[in-house]
C-alpha cells in the first residue's frame, strides 16, 4: 500500500482519465460498489487463489473470550472482507439491481482492491483495477466488444504492440479429457498446467507425476507437447479456424473451434482490417475458479507479465439471483500499465504558478489568479522565497509549465515558460 506524490498521482490520474474516457466511447456505464462485502460471498470458492489472500474484517463488539472461543473457526470471528477484485462485488450488485438495468448491461468499475500479496514491483496489496463487462449477452459480440475497446484504450495510451492471448475453458476441459484426466483430478491438472510459462514443460510434466495424475494421460500431455505445432505458449499469427484446430488435439469439436474463430473475425472486422493482436493458446489457464468460456490475457513487449485478463464467467451471477446469466469482463491491471508509460506533463492543461511578493494585497493577488482560472489555466501561488530557481525546478516537476511574478501594483502579467 503506497503513497502518490502530486506528480505521481497527477499522472495516475491522467492515464485513468484516458482509460474512461475510451470505455465510455464505447457504451460502457460506470458503477460503484462498496469496498466491503459479505465474507461468506468473498469465500464461496469461486475466486481461486485470491480468497487466500483475501483480507477480512473483525466483527464488531467481540470481547477477548468470544475471540478466544472463536478461534479455530474464523468465519465465527468475520462477518465482512475487502474485496480482492471487482467481478463478485459486480455479480452481487446485478443480482441485487436487475430490474433497473438494461437487458444487456455494459459496466464500467475503476477502483481499488486489496489482496494479502507478498509485494514486489508491479504486484501490491493495494492496487486499482480497471474492469469492463457485459453481463445479458451470451454471444460472441460481447467478447469482440470488450477486446476492441480494451485494444482501444491500450492504444489511446500510446501501448499499440498489445496482445490478448485468447483460450476457452471448455476446450481445456476437452482436451485434459482427450489425454485421458479424470474429471476429478482436472482442477488441479490446471494448476500445474498454469505455470508452463514459467517452469516450462518438462517442469509442468514432472509435476504432474509427482502430484500422482494419471501417468497415461500425462504421456499423452506429453507428447502432444513434443509436436512441431506447439511453440511456447504463443501459436502462430493467424487467428484462424486452421490455426486453432492445429494448435488442439485432433477431433477438438466443431462448436468450439467455430466460436473462437468467430471471435478473431469480428475483431479482425471491427478494427477495419487491421492486424488482429489475438493469439490462441491451448494452455491459457486463467485461475479464478469462475470461468466457464473463453478467457483473455492481455500481454505487451515491454512487460514481463500481463496487464490484465478476463472471461466468460456465465454461472456466477446465478449464484446471486437463482437463475443463470451471461456475463464476461476484461481488466486492466492499471498498476503494470502506469509503470509502462513515459512521465510525461499533461498537454492539455495550462498550468501557471504565480510567484509574489510577500507585500501584494491578497485580493489583488486572488484577482490576478481568478482571471487565469477563469481563461481554462491551473494556478498555483507561492510566495517568492530567497532560492528562486529551486522553487520553479520544483513546480516544473509538478507539471506546472510557466510562471509569473507578481508585485504590489501590477497590472499586466508577464508569464515565462518554466524549464
Amino acid at each position: 500500500m503506497r503513497d502518490f506524490l502530486p506528480a505521481e498521482k497527477a499522472r495516475r490520474e491522467r492515464v485513468l482519465a484516458v482509460i474512461r474516457e475510451r470505455y465510455r466511447a464505447h457504451g460502457f456505464d460506470e458503477i460503484e460498489t462498496p469496498v466491503m462485502e459479505e465474507y461468506a460471498r468473498l469465500h464461496a470458492g469461486i475466486g481461486g487463489d485470491n480468497e487466500k489472500l483475501a483480507y477480512t474484517v473483525l466483527k464488531r463488539g467481540l470481547d477477548a473470550d468470544a475471540i478466544r472461543a472463536a478461534a479455530d473457526d474464523p468465519a465465527a470471528l468475520t462477518d465482512l472482507g475487502l474485496r480482492y477484485d471487482l467481478t463478485v462485488p459486480l455479480a452481487r450488485f446485478y443480482a441485487s439491481h436487475r430490474a433497473e438495468l438494461p437487458g444487456v448491461f455494459r459496466a464500467i468499475q475503476i477502483a481499488p482492491v486489496w489482496r494479502a500479496e507478498r509485494p514486489q514491483k508491479g504486484r501490491y496489496r493495494q492496487f486499482v483495477q480497471c474492469d469492463i463487462d457485459i453481463i445479458g449477452d451470451a454471444t460472441v459480440r460481447a467478447e469482440a466488444e470488450l477486446v476492441v475497446a480494451s485494444l482501444d484504450a491500450l492504444d489511446a495510451l500510446g501501448l499499440r504492440d498489445a496482445v490478448v492471448r485468447v483460450n476457452d475453458r471448455r476446450a481445456l476441459d476437452w482436451m485434459l479429457g482427450s489425454f485421458g484426466f479424470a474429471p476429478d483430478e482436472r482442477a488441479g491438472v490446471l494448476i500445474t498446467i498454469d505455470k508452463l510459462d514459467k517452469i516450462g514443460a518438462s517442469g509442468v510434466v514432472a509435476e504432474l507425476r509427482e502430484r500422482g495424475a494419471t501417468p497415461t494421460a500425462v504421456d499423452a500431455y506429453e507428447r502432444f507437447l513434443g509436436r512441431d505445432v506447439v511453440a511456447g505458449t504463443g501459436f502462430g499469427a493467424e487467428f484462424g479456424a486452421d490455426a486453432i484446430r492445429a494448435a488442439l488435439p485432433d477431433g477438438a469439436p466443431d462448436e468450439l473451434v467455430g466460436h473462437l474463430a468467430g471471435l478473431g473475425a469480428t475483431v479482425a472486422q471491427a478494427r477495419s482490417g487491421a492486424a488482429v493482436p489475438l493469439v490462441f493458446d491451448p494452455f491459457l489457464v486463467r485461475g479464478m475458479g469462475y470461468y466457464t468460456g473463453t478467457i483473455f490475457e492481455l500481454g505487451h513487449p515491454a512487460a514481463g507479465s500481463s496487464l490484465g485478463g478476463g472471461g466468460r464467467y456465465d454461472g456466477m451471477i446465478g449464484r446471486f439471483l437463482g437463475q443463470d446469466v451471461p456475463a464476461v469482463g476484461f481488466s486492466l491491471g492499471f498498476e503494470r500499465i502506469v509503470d509502462l508509460l513515459d512521465e510525461t506533463a499533461d498537454a492539455a492543461a495550462d498550468a501557471i504558478v504565480l510567484v509574489h511578493d510577500a507585500d501584494v494585497p491578497t485580493g489583488e493577488l486572488l484577482a490576478h489568479k481568478a482571471r487565469l482560472v477563469a481563461g481554462g489555466a491551473r494556478v498555483r501561488i507561492e510566495q517568492r522565497p530567497r532560492n528562486l530557481t529551486g522553487l520553479l525546478d520544483r513546480a516544473a516537476s509538478d507539471g506546472y509549465t510557466r510562471f509569473g511574478v507578481v508585485s504590489a501594483g501590477t497590472i499586466e502579467l508577464e508569464l515565462k515558460p518554466l524549464g
